[in-house]
């Protein structure tokens, strides 16, 4: 049985930190992730730019509430942090982690969970939730391969060949920290995934979403042996299920994907072949990346015939869904309005055959 969503051709556009600091001047220091009035006063910034600009399109509030993470940002970074990663805090972009470059695929002793990193974040959860009775939203929380990546650096891909035993422990490590990680928040906020696409928000049931983004580095082979195994087991457990997949090939595991027990929502790359995935995953909820680059030299015309051929290639209006995310301070307001003015087109005319 498939998920729907609560509105046809929900849509979302996440703004890069660049525009944010140009428009209204927010910096995206240390303390804009971990400072608690910081929080709610960016936050709140945040939505009251979006809904003076397009709260005519359903984005944006005149107020917010507090919220643990940026859900407002592309930013996966604390899982990496925790585990032993450097993080520089950056006025205008989002925050940059710096590989650990471990020497082999072994995670290091000590406890993510006792961190400075993660203590720092548990602070700020509990100031939040002390000093306004309750904290929404969660914290972009990455993949396997994601923090395997930023732990190992480009070598996890050697690994995958040359040390095969180790570099699976490796990853069922990974695992078990994202799955306590995911698992404190929900518990905390009911939610896990609202930072990693804003769209899981249009749905009864919270959706865990699984970032995949650098599979695209990877063969199916690989994806098979070593990580399908952990989309499969969340997927009988942590439902509505999905999978982030941002790279421009995400068709190349069509075959992978419809072999899960259940693919609730996938989030799927600019370049991806939507009508290729829509045959082999007929009852999952798509997320169309559009391109922030390519939308941001689109005239209005070109992008509604785009948003357009996507919608035709998905089919079911509450199977499909539409972001931007990372528009930079180059694009402007009127090429947004025009994105969200071509889906509000396509709502129209389903009310009309209705």
């Amino acid at each position: 049985m498939s998920i729907k969503a609560s509105v046809p051709y929900p849509v979302e556009i996440v703004l890069h930190p660049d525009w944010w600091n140009d428009r209204i001047g927010l910096t995206f220091d240390e303390d804009f992730f971990y400072h608690p009035r910081r929080r709610v006063e960016a936050e709140t910034a945040m939505e009251k730019a979006l809904y003076e600009r397009w709260g005519r399109f359903g984005l944006g509030g005149k107020t917010s509430e507090p919220q643990l993470g940026a859900v407002h940002l592309a930013a996966g970074f604390l899982v990496s942090e925790m585990m032993g990663c450097k993080v520089d805090y950056l006025e205008n972009a989002p925050p940059l982690v710096h590989p650990a470059d471990l020497e082999a695929p072994i995670v290091p002793k000590g406890d993510p969970f006792h961190s400075p990193a993660f203590k720092k974040f548990e602070a700020l959860a509990d100031s939040l939730e002390t000093r306004y009775g309750a904290v929404r939203g969660d914290v972009n929380w990455g993949g396997v391969l994601n923090v395997a990546l930023d732990l190992r650096g480009q070598g996890i891909f050697m690994d995958i060949y040359d040390q095969p035993e180790e570099t699976s422990a490796f990853f069922a490590r990974i695992s078990e920290v994202l799955e306590s990680f995911t698992s404190g928040i929900a518990a905390r906020t009911g939610t896990t995934s609202v930072s990693v696409n804003r769209i899981v928000r249009y749905f009864d049931e919270p959706v865990f979403l699984h970032s995949e983004c650098s599979h695209t580095m990877i063969s199916e082979a690989a994806y098979d042996e070593f990580l399908f195994r952990y989309d499969e087991a969340w997927s009988r457990v942590k439902r509505p299920f999905g999978i982030h997949y941002c790279g421009v090939d995400p068709h190349r595991f069509a075959s992978a994907f419809s072999r899960l027990p259940r693919l609730d929502f996938l989030d799927l790359g600019w370049g991806g072949d939507v009508a290729l995935l829509r045959k082999a995953l007929p009852d999952t909820f798509f997320s169309l990346r559009l391109s922030p680059t390519a939308i941001g030299s689109m005239p209005a015309e070109e992008i509604r015939t785009t948003i357009e051929r996507l919608a035709a290639e998905s089919g079911d209006p509450a199977l499909t869904g539409f972001c931007c995310v990372n528009m930079d301070r180059n694009v402007s307001d009127e090429t947004i309005s025009a994105l969200l003015e071509s889906i509000e087109g396509l709502r129209a005319r389903i009310g009309k055959r209705a």
